[in-house]
């Protein structure tokens, strides 16, 4: 493993008696995270921000419910990740149980089309007779100038809901619903795209009801917050209490079998137990076979799976999923053995390396550059670029990741003021960003993100490190602290899960599946021996035997054979 730095996440002063009645080390634990109140910890639906405060959702339910009353043709345009496929799905299945009665949905292609709403989409929509009196964007649209003009051209009314973050230009929609666009006095300004939709059907909903509208039963919208806890963890939006109450909610339903069949099917697959999920399952199994599908077929698979209403349809389409991701998971393993030799070729010292990596190969597959560029980011504690060729053979595709203290968005704006038409387009967010540039301008391209980076960071912020809430007593190291953690989120970003350092006697250790460390622990100021695993160490690692270690782990419960017992789920390791 490379080395890093071990730091402890401060613990702030509090004198305050809010959680008295937590066990102590949740306190300790939330108190690290910026909590400070019980309020914090409240996760029932009533105190979700109000969807009034979102600028521009007057006007968006007003169309929305003029569709209604005259019974248009609305359309939902999606994105290929699994936010855009949630959004979708939650605005499909929303607005027809509002009483919409023609919605259908288009999902743009990676390799064909790109990102969000485009001319030629509308244009297609038209060749094929299928133009809607209304278009709904999902998790897209905020950048859609010229998109939005082709479809109100052709007499198409556009409503965008989004979340990305807005460039001075704003399209020319009849609505925009994103809180970060300018202007917007949203106080939850990390909801992810399907959040926003979500917003949206509330408020439509309650239109709907002054005007005595709502169809009878009165529609539960609450049957979509499973689609909206995931979209909000896979698109890896930060976890502000907002964000928290949409994914708590989600996971009661699903841990309780009242979810999509489509969200039960695919945790079956992956061999999961859906009444024991949590946040991490939802971002680790759920989310990257969602995924899989808009990174290497059609997205398309994916929605289908999230709307399927028979058990049957959706563990085949969960099934047809599952199997993208594994051919996934082998073209990202050759792509990384290939961005090493690249790396090789560099330097043969990582201080040796440009500050931002912009790296490339013709046989790279544009569907797998950004988790690629994500790997090769933890690696080299970097920000990295990786690219693909574009289907028009003359540009190339980029996805960024960064590390802590670089905006890559930010950065990339540098680069376009100090170079302009260098990139063709880009944007993106802090941590994540997309790109194209003409195939030619692959160097100069790399020479002016390396620039821009250094202008921004300083040495230290290129040392990797991994920060852990300390460490836990040997009395601590037992199920009953696992299954608190586990029970006690949701984690996500921002909001992390805790994480926790030792010093332990390594009792023996062993190489499973290939590239796995098997452990036995004790700690190093006594206690009982604990089961540890590190996955993908290799099979080259030190004999910790020797040295014992100091461990960076997450305790968790493994079930073997009928027994449950105590696991420490090793995210670091190093010699003593």
């Amino acid at each position: 493993m490379t080395p890093k730095k071990i730091l402890r996440r401060p613990q702030p002063a509090d004198s305050s008696d809010w959680g008295q009645s937590l066990p102590p080390i949740l306190r300790r634990l939330y108190a690290a995270r910026g909590v400070h109140s019980d309020d914090q910890l409240q996760y029932t639906l009533k105190h979700l921000a109000s969807p009034m405060q979102l600028r521009g959702i007057d006007r968006a339910v007003e169309l929305l419910a003029d569709a209604v009353v005259q019974k248009q043709r609305v359309m939902i345009l999606g994105d290929f990740d699994a936010d855009g496929a949630t959004s979708t799905a939650v605005a499909m299945l929303g607005l027809s149980m509002l009483g919409v009665p023609s919605v259908d949905f288009r999902v743009p292609s990676r390799f064909s089309d790109g990102y969000g709403l485009t001319p030629g989409i509308i244009h297609r929509l038209q060749e094929e007779g299928e133009l809607p009196d209304l278009l709904v964007t999902v998790d897209n649209g905020i950048s859609a100038i010229e998109g939005v003009r082709a479809a109100r051209d052709l007499g198409i009314k556009v409503v965008v809901t989004d979340h990305h973050l807005a460039a001075e230009e704003l399209p020319d929609a009849d609505a925009i619903v994103n809180p970060n666009q300018p202007g917007c006095p949203f106080l939850s300004k990390n909801a992810a795209g399907v959040g926003v939709m979500f917003y949206v059907l509330t408020a439509l909903r309650k239109h709907l009801r002054d005007r005595n509208l709502l169809p009878n039963p009165e529609p539960n919208l609450g049957t979509l917050l499973d689609l909206v806890a995931l979209g909000t963890v896979a698109d890896v939006v930060p976890l502000d209490h907002n964000n928290r109450i949409f994914v708590e909610q989600g996971i009661r339903r699903i841990r309780k079998g009242e979810a999509r069949p489509g969200i039960l099917a695919l945790l079956k697959v992956a061999g999961r137990d859906h009444t024991e999920i949590s946040s991490t399952d939802l971002g680790f199994v759920v989310g990257p076979r969602l995924n899989a599908a808009g990174r290497l077929d059609d997205m398309s698979i994916g929605i289908a799976c999230l709307l399927a209403d028979s058990p049957d349809e959706a563990l085949r389409l969960a099934e047809e999923l599952d199997s993208f991701n594994r051919e996934r998971r082998t073209i990202e393993k050759d792509m990384k053995n290939q961005a090493q030799d690249l790396l090789a070729s560099m330097s043969l010292d990582i201080d040796g390396l440009p500050w931002g990596l912009a790296l490339f190969d013709s046989d790279w597959h544009q569907g797998v550059i950004g988790i690629l560029a994500a790997r090769i980011r933890e690696q080299t504690h970097r920000p990295t670029i990786a690219f693909a060729p574009d289907d028009d053979g003359v540009s190339l595709k980029g996805s960024a990741r960064s590390i802590p203290g670089l905006h890559i968005r930010d950065a990339l704006a540098v680069v376009d003021a100090k170079s302009p038409g260098l990139m063709k387009k880009y944007g993106g967010h802090a941590m994540a960003a997309g790109m194209t540039i003409a195939r030619g301008d692959l160097e100069a391209f790399s020479k002016a993100f390396d620039e821009a980076v250094r202008d921004t960071l300083k040495p230290e912020d290129l040392e990797a490190a991994i920060v852990t809430d300390g460490s836990l007593a040997p009395a601590e190291l037992n199920l009953d602290t696992a299954y608190l953690i586990k029970r006690s989120g949701p984690w996500g970003q921002h909001f992390p899960e805790p994480l926790f350092d030792g010093e332990f006697n390594v009792v023996s250790q062993r190489i499973v599946g290939e590239n796995h460390l098997k452990l036995v622990l004790q700690p190093a100021e006594g206690g009982g021996i604990i089961d540890a695993i590190a996955f993908n160490t290799g099979p080259e690692v030190p004999d910790y035997t020797r040295s014992g270690a100091r461990v960076v782990y997450k305790p968790d419960a493994n079930t073997f054979r009928g027994r449950t017992n105590l696991q420490l789920m090793v995210d670091y390791l190093e010699p003593l």
